[in-house]
């Protein structure tokens, strides 16, 4: 009789990750990228074949990809190991051969729109405007450039072009809860909602005709909605709103005269269907619980790029209006079945004050479990942990360790409100509803106090280095990814188009100077006690390697017990799959050296 090994660590580090897709306007070819020879490259599958081959090799990961309209030619935009100095380039619809359209080193390119005549390519750019931004038109057969849009007070960006070309939407952004629309048409600007003081959000602007503007918005509103923008007449209405739920993702049907919405509260999306012939909105079904892109073809056929907790990134394809889907891509965890996977509980808590938080609870199965509890804060801060597959969580899981991931104040999808709650205060609130969280854990006995370990990246890094230097006595060990250390040098060294939007967020150094000390982790270098890891990408933009150089330093001097990762060719995350192995490999040994 056979006898087979049971699965390790290895199957885990080679789940393949599909991060961007394209469909071409026949619908016969679908590109995507992903990592499926350790790199993020790019690789096609001649539908209805479901057999990808090797399209284009670049070995960095995509940022934007579309088709031009008759399939001559797809536009594709690449960084280098993770600096985020998008560059803008063509390739044939065969693949291969690299074209570049819009390159400068040093500086980004962010690809908006091509023309309906594929001949001139929209992009808002860091050139010449470091901090505002500013937006050129570029025509792909003169290589004549036009300046169309200068940020001055803002951070400006290009949102959306009419059919014709005859007017743009562009989006100023003041704060991550305070963006507005405006309209540029005929030489005159004006806001989408006209008279609107408060801050609110403004942003998925879809045009459906040279007059009609959709959009989502949250203005006078604590949840996200949908709304409308008449250009002609200047007229600003609301559309369409569900009960406590954000609206996040908008796409335009032009066969059908529908639009496509998805929304959430939490951890799930759903996926609506809003007829603009009927004024009808309907819930339609979702083959898995996160949706990370959505596109409409021609023909009406839906593809989505979409997760779930224990599956991985896959592209479906829905013929039938969103009824039905069927999977395009089949990544798995390779030699473990789904149904060996952890799928997590969501649980809420009351905090300090009362505020109700949600969260999820990855429980380790039956005898795996060792008994020991990792509160993973999540990074952004104003993001969300969801119900959306992590290798790295299904690994520890398999080991024996639960996993605590709270979506504490400050996290997106439940209303604006509650998302302003971390402005100017990102290690108040938030620290204390993540010790909150631990203590109901253990008071409902989801955790043992003596078997808590911590780990977070980028602002989960900065609250796991906060918590240590403030609550150590919580934790047996801690690991930070790519996390803050002083938010003095964070503010001063993050990408320049941050800046603007920096006092709202964060503080001003000098006026919050006292709130800014209290809050920065390495204030409080003497209450970090336990045994730490340390992991950093050399070109992080964000979080630069001097954040982590920091702390590691401080800690050294006195004496402390610390690993330190620093990944010469990564930025903010894992592009390549040997850094990821190398760093999940030594996460598991770190905490299974800690656990006993």
């Amino acid at each position: 009789m056979l006898r087979f090994s049971k699965p390790d660590a290895e199957n885990f580090f080679r789940v393949v990750h599909v991060e961007n897709f394209a469909v071409s306007p026949d619908e016969k070819q679908l590109v995507f990228s992903a990592n499926i020879n350790g790199r993020y490259n790019l690789w096609a599958m001649d539908l209805p074949n479901a057999f990808p081959y090797p399209f284009a090799f670049y070995g960095q990961n995509t940022d934007a990809l579309r088709f031009d309209k008759e399939g001559r030619f797809l536009i594709a935009s690449f960084d280098k190991d993770g600096d985020e100095n998008l560059q803008i380039y063509a390739l044939p619809p065969h693949g291969g051969e690299w074209v570049p359209l819009r390159v400068q080193e040093g500086e980004r390119h962010f690809f908006i729109d091509l023309s309906e005549d594929g001949k001139r390519l929209y992009y808002t750019t860091t050139k010449n405007n470091p901090t505002f931004l500013n937006t050129y038109v570029y025509d792909i057969e003169t290589g004549e450039e036009t300046l169309i849009l200068e940020g001055k007070d803002a951070g400006t960006t290009l949102c959306a072009v009419s059919p014709g070309e005859n007017s743009v939407v562009y989006g100023k952004f003041f704060s991550n809860s305070h963006s507005r629309g405006y309209v540029r048409a005929g030489g005159n600007d004006f806001p989408l909602i006209p008279d609107a003081e408060e801050p609110h959000l403004e942003g998925e602007f879809v045009y459906v005709s040279e007059n009609e503007i959709y959009f989502l918005t949250n203005y006078q509103s604590d949840f996200v909605y949908l709304a409308k923008f008449d250009v002609s007449a200047k007229r600003f209405s609301k559309v369409l709103q569900t009960d406590k739920e954000e609206f996040s993702l908008l796409r335009y049907g032009k066969k059908d005269q529908v639009l496509y919405i998805v929304g959430s509260y939490g951890m799930e999306d759903r996926l609506y269907r809003y007829d603009l012939k009927t004024g009808e909105a309907r819930q339609l079904n979702l083959p898995a619980s996160v949706v990370e892109k959505l596109t409409v073809a021609d023909s009406g056929n839906l593809y989505i790029l979409a997760r779930s907790a224990t599956r991985p990134n896959n592209i479906y394809r829905s013929a039938d209006g969103g009824m039905t889907w069927e999977e395009l891509t089949r990544c798995r965890v390779p030699g473990i079945s789904e149904a060996d996977l952890v799928e997590p509980e969501i649980v809420k808590y009351p905090s300090f004050d009362g505020l109700e938080i949600e969260a999820l609870f990855f429980r380790a199965k039956g005898e795996k479990a060792n008994g020991h509890v990792i509160l993973w804060p999540h990074g952004g801060p104003q993001a969300a942990e969801r119900k959306m597959f992590r290798a790295l969580f299904q690994l520890l899981l398999s080991r024996g360790y639960s996993i605590f991931a709270p979506n504490f104040r400050g996290s997106t999808n439940y209303g604006l409100k509650f998302l302003k709650m971390v402005e100017r205060d990102w290690g108040g609130g938030p620290r204390l509803d993540n010790i909150a969280g631990l203590e109901w854990l253990i008071k409902n006995g989801y955790a043992d106090r003596e078997k808590i370990f911590l780990m977070g990246g980028s602002y989960g890094g900065y609250m796991a280095l906060l918590l240590h230097g403030r609550h150590a006595e919580y934790f047996k060990a801690v690991v930070d990814i790519f996390g803050v250390s002083n938010l003095f040098s964070f503010i001063e060294s993050m990408p320049e188009f941050w800046k603007p939007i920096a006092r709202e967020w964060i503080g001003d150094p000098e006026k919050d100077k006292e709130k800014l000390t209290e809050d920065s982790p390495i204030t409080y270098i003497d209450g970090m006690v336990k045994p730490m890891l340390v992991v950093q990408g050399a070109n992080d933009p964000r979080v630069v390697k001097n954040e982590s150089d920091q702390i590691v330093e401080a800690l050294r001097k006195k004496g402390r017990e610390v690993e330190y990762i620093v990944l010469e060719d990564e930025g903010h995350g894992f592009s390549k799959k040997e850094n990821e192995i190398k760093v999940y490999k030594q996460i598991l040994a770190f905490f299974d050296k800690h656990a006993k």
